[in-house]
């Protein structure tokens, strides 16, 4: 079988010389240039993007080291739920940003985690609202953009911590990592980021989704069975948020993000969240050393790494041929491997 390439988008594979960690005190250095460990070669009979996404679902193992949970309470009155992974404070740590309708218990967050503890590193899983198994107190949820609650983890585990700090999110939670990144600039509390198969134009997403047949209808049904149940959930605790006829007649993700997302979180419509929450258009404002992967037969992201990330040092662009939707299953289906994780985990190591 050939192996899928690896495309780096720009200067192959190369970070930025005057790159400086934004999140600790290292001091500037030259650095060479990032490089994968291996080329992805998707697991034999497992070649296209929907047989990728769906069995890596399937046979990534979902158990997690021991974990810690701790609530914290917001500055806006909600809460968040963090799964840590313990290790000395000198040690490396991550963020973990999951996906739509993930949680901390999503096996590519599981996956990434136990790659943390073979290498003695620290994490901090985040639970974006409603996501962890427990309804919270606000009338709202998460999104794309909604950069806040991301961030205020990070800076308070920053100050729990004296060695760096690496931010990994995969798909919806990949665009929040990136708009976080972009929009804080040298601010941004990480000292190195990677977003997994993400869904750089949101509206070019949903399209996809929406307009897609066959195993499509059963990612629309995956999706959409929670975000309703939620949405209803919610609105017997806060009457009058929003429509409940028209959750209930969304088919699709577009329509249910007019319904629910965009007046829950100050946007206009849809289309007005989509435009303002995109990552794509902003990948030119990150400075942090970011790592980007993704699959150009992705079936569900929509749209492949922009050409944004082109003129922009900071960013390593990885893009395979094959690899599917934060699939990137290698090896073979009775010993699986993990493509994607191991590379972010090894840009972190690079980055150390």
């Amino acid at each position: 079988m050939s192996e899928s390439a690896v495309n780096p988008v720009g200067e192959p594979g190369q970070l930025s010389k005057s790159a400086t960690p934004v999140g600790g005190s290292a001091a500037p250095r030259q650095r060479q240039a990032f490089r994968p460990s291996e080329p992805f070669r998707p697991a034999p009979g497992l070649i296209s993007g929907h047989a990728q996404t769906i069995f890596a679902a399937l046979i990534r193992s979902g158990k997690a080291p021991p974990l810690v949970r701790e609530r914290w309470d917001t500055p806006d009155g909600d809460f968040l739920d963090i799964d840590f992974l313990p290790a000395p404070s000198n040690a490396p740590h991550l963020l973990v940003l999951h996906g739509l309708e993930g949680s901390t218990r999503a096996s590519y967050v599981t996956e990434v985690l136990r790659g943390a503890q073979r290498r003695g590193w620290g994490a901090a899983a985040l639970n974006f609202r409603c996501c962890s198994g427990e309804e919270n107190r606000l009338p709202r949820f998460y999104h794309s953009g909604e950069i806040n609650d991301a961030l205020f983890v990070a800076e308070r585990v920053r100050q729990r911590i004296s060695g760096p700090l690496f931010g990994i999110g995969f798909s919806l939670g990949g665009n929040v990592l990136l708009v976080l990144l972009a929009r804080r600039g040298s601010s941004a509390p990480f000292d190195g980021a990677a977003a997994i198969s993400t869904p750089y134009d949101l509206n070019a997403c949903a399209h996809q989704l929406d307009g897609g047949k066959g195993i499509y209808r059963l990612y629309r049904w995956w999706f959409l069975r929670t975000l309703r149940h939620k949405a209803l959930r919610k609105l017997r605790s806060h009457p009058g948020i929003f429509d409940p006829k028209r959750v209930r007649a969304a088919g699709g993700i577009e329509a249910f993000d007019d319904a629910v997302t965009a007046p829950l979180h100050g946007f206009r419509d849809a289309a007005d969240y989509y435009r303002q929450c995109s990552s794509g258009p902003l990948l030119s404002r990150i400075c942090c050393p970011t790592l980007l992967i993704s699959a150009k037969d992705d079936p569900l992201a929509g749209a492949p790494i922009p050409s944004e990330a082109k003129n922009n040092p900071s960013l390593v662009a990885l893009e395979t041929e094959h690899g599917g939707h934060v699939g990137f299953l290698s090896g073979s289906i009775r010993r699986p491997r993990f493509w994607a994780e191991r590379q972010a985990l090894d840009f972190f190591a690079h980055l150390s």
